[in-house]
């Protein structure tokens, strides 16, 4: 039994790749994080936009919260130890009745992080269904190697790239439904997308990508890395640093250094980058 995962689900993570719905808070508590994002957004317009959607954390105490959130921490550390430090976050937002989705991929295709041994939670902060789009997830895809994805750069596609993986066979796919205060948490090896939001409320998931152990280590970028627990063994360590206050110059300085290492990490050995 871990902290906060029972036997069951910590078996079903290393069986399948991914466990959910795991409680970490009530849908009330998920409620009051989803109107602080949106009076976040009133506040400082285009500070959440599709370009500065990555590494909210490091910007926004409320996402900065949700990334230390005991819940959360206990979980990751039930599937990948005690020491782990965080790479980095996204907010993934889908619009009512938009066209928007995440094509069939791997997280770990483009992060350039070794070993692979990631584990990215998913927090529904609204409900995420099969209504408003949810995520699929492929069981049992994390055992094998990462496979060949092209890169598309769709406009309607949410990854960075596009990228996709072609013939993904979707009869074995399992729906995530998570209402508001859930989460999930998958392998980095993990094929999973979702579909666009067909419903009348916006989706908004939080995803804390990724928490990976002490001795895991950047490959293409910088290390920068937020350490959570324990103390980290990264090579040439860059640490991060938490926000004292909502967007304050320094707090934006430090996500903008981030996002510049993200992108340099994510779109290495792309033809050219997608516009915004």
């Amino acid at each position: 039994m871990g902290k906060v995962l029972s036997d069951e689900q910590i078996d079903a993570y290393r069986d399948h790749g991914f466990v959910a719905p795991v409680d970490v808070m009530s849908e009330a508590e998920a409620a009051d994080y989803a109107e602080r994002f949106a009076a976040a957004e009133r506040e400082y317009p285009g500070q959440f936009d599709a370009e500065r959607r990555n590494n909210p954390h490091l910007a926004c105490t409320l996402f900065d919260e949700l990334a230390h959130h005991p819940v959360v921490l206990d979980a990751v550390e039930d599937l990948i130890g005690a020491e782990f430090s965080l790479w980095g976050s996204v907010l993934f937002v889908k619009e009512p009745r938009s066209s928007q989705y995440v094509s069939y991929h791997q997280d770990a295709t483009y992060m350039g992080i070794e070993p692979q041994d990631f584990v990215t939670p998913w927090i529904a902060l609204t409900p995420s269904n099969l209504e408003t789009g949810c995520m699929s997830m492929i069981p049992g895809s994390h055992r094998d190697p990462i496979r060949p994805h092209e890169d598309t750069f769709a406009a309607d596609n949410i990854l960075t790239r596009g990228q996709q993986i072609a013939d993904v066979d979707e009869t074995a796919r399992v729906d995530l439904v998570l209402r508001p205060g859930q989460m999930s948490l998958h392998h980095a090896r993990t094929i999973h997308g979702s579909q666009p939001n067909r419903g009348a409320r916006r989706r908004i998931g939080f995803a804390l990508q990724a928490y990976a152990p002490a001795d895991a280590r950047q490959t293409i970028g910088a290390n920068c890395w937020l350490p959570i627990r324990g103390t980290p063994r990264h090579p040439a360590l860059e640490v991060l640093r938490r926000p004292r206050a909502d967007m304050d110059p320094a707090a934006v300085a430090e996500r903008d250094r981030a996002n510049d290492n993200f992108a340099r990490i994510l779109y290495h050995g792309a033809r050219h980058k997608r516009a915004l």
